[in-house]
């Protein structure tokens, strides 16, 4: 019996078995089960149940999703990888930032933009999904507890509620390779609360006095005031210089808990995004490679991440049961927030601003990969992880690092081999 006939069946001995007694239905149950093939239960639901329409209601077509190409896919991709591999939010942020740029290189129909600017976050992280899986993330540092003035430095108890730019995280990340022994070069990495504005500088060694003058160049590169430092327990930190030096230029001076990075959380996050997914493990422990590594940050890397990465910012924490549930803001650049923090003097903003419209954050990004290549040159590998990813990762050759190493300006070991680690 179909499904057309059961119904018209139904609709037949329905009315008859709603008037019956008891002795009447169980009959009438037994024939219908018999006939349609029903299970009793449903049966008896079908029955007591209203009678359904003589004409059903349509049900709506469901809509078709957007179809994306692969030239749509390449695009996003490549838009992707520039960036730096961001999180979805934060690509769905800075594709309209990048739109000129991504014309100009692309050359994409209008069709095909369109679809860029209107694809959901969680649309790119279904297709971008098996790029993610190859990625992979390691952490690691070498920080020695400072025992010397902590009763000087007050520990800051209390979660970030800043409304001004210019209270800091501050901390070093090494690039010692597999061993810890001599001197290595670290990365001072200063992220600012309140306008995710970061900046770097490398320094040979962690002596104290290294450590303050790398602040210092940092301090005079900000484009706004320094007004608080909060830094771990490390010897590096914890000192008579630091301590002298924050006091001299009105600078607050705290630090986290012992043992506890997460007090430490937003420096300890620029430390993978800014510095270690650049670098990668490899040691660098030469005057060149400090130069190197300088030139990166001083230059193209610090315009890049500051002027064209959009960041999230959390905002509020919510308990719900078992889980917790963060709420975030709209992604926003640290240039946009540091304009929106009004501290900025209207020609310092307007000139900031004329940069990011000139230059190409393609270009840049190509420059960036430039220089790693050179700085992985003048990396000391002997005592470097190898990586099993190193195989699969192109590296210019000789000619080229050389061509690029004159334009830039920095000298490269011809007696190393190329680098294990690239963007």
């Amino acid at each position: 019996m179909g499904g057309k006939t059961r119904r018209e069946y139904l609709r037949t001995i329905h009315p008859r078995y709603r008037k019956a007694d008891r002795q009447q239905r169980r009959l009438i149950l037994d024939e219908f089960c018999s006939n349609c093939d029903y299970n009793r239960k449903y049966a008896i639901r079908l029955l007591n149940k209203p009678l359904p329409s003589k004409h059903p209601r349509k049900t709506r077509n469901r809509r078709c999703s957007t179809r994306y190409g692969s030239q749509l896919l390449s695009v996003l991709a490549s838009v992707w990888e520039t960036a730096g591999f961001p999180w979805s939010l934060r690509l769905k942020a800075l594709l309209p930032l990048w739109m000129p740029w991504i014309r100009r290189h692309f050359g994409i129909s209008a069709l095909i933009e369109h679809q860029l600017l209107s694809i959901s976050p969680r649309q790119m992280d279904r297709r971008l999904k098996e790029r993610k899986l190859r990625l992979k993330r390691r952490l690691y540092g070498r920080t020695k507890p400072g025992s010397l003035l902590k009763h000087h430095i007050p520990i800051k108890t209390d979660s970030w509620d800043v409304t001004t730019p210019g209270f800091v995280e501050i901390d070093l990340v090494s690039h010692s390779g597999n061993s810890g022994d001599g001197e290595f070069i670290y990365s001072l990495n200063v992220t600012d609360i309140h306008t995710t504005w970061v900046e770097t500088r490398a320094v040979l060694g962690k002596s104290q006095a290294h450590v303050v003058d790398a602040l210092e160049h940092i301090r005079a590169t900000l484009p706004f005031r320094l007004r608080g430092i909060d830094t771990d327990n490390g010897s590096e930190f914890i000192n008579n210089h630091l301590l002298r030096y924050s006091r001299s230029h009105g600078i607050q001076f705290t630090r986290g808990r012992p043992y506890k990075k997460d007090d430490n959380a937003h420096v300890e996050q620029k430390n993978w995004t800014h510095v270690r997914k650049l670098l990668g493990y490899a040691r660098f422990d030469t005057p060149e490679a400090l130069a190197a590594i300088n030139a990166l940050y001083d230059n193209e890397l610090r315009l890049f991440q500051n002027l064209y990465l959009p960041s999230v910012k959390l905002t509020t924490k919510t308990r719900v049961g078992s889980r917790l549930q963060r709420t975030y803001d709209a992604p926003q650049t640290p240039l946009e927030r540091v304009i929106a923090a009004g501290v900025l003097a209207k020609e310092a903003a307007a000139r900031l601003c004329t940069q990011r419209d000139r230059l190409d954050p393609f270009a840049l990004s190509r420059s960036i990969d430039e220089r790693l290549e050179l700085i992985q040159r003048l990396a000391n590998l002997r005592q470097s992880p190898k990586s099993p990813e190193s195989a699969s990762i192109p590296a210019l050759p000789l000619q080229a690092l050389e061509e690029v190493s004159r334009r830039f300006g920095i000298p490269i070991s011809v007696r190393t081999t190329p680098g294990l680690h690239s963007r």
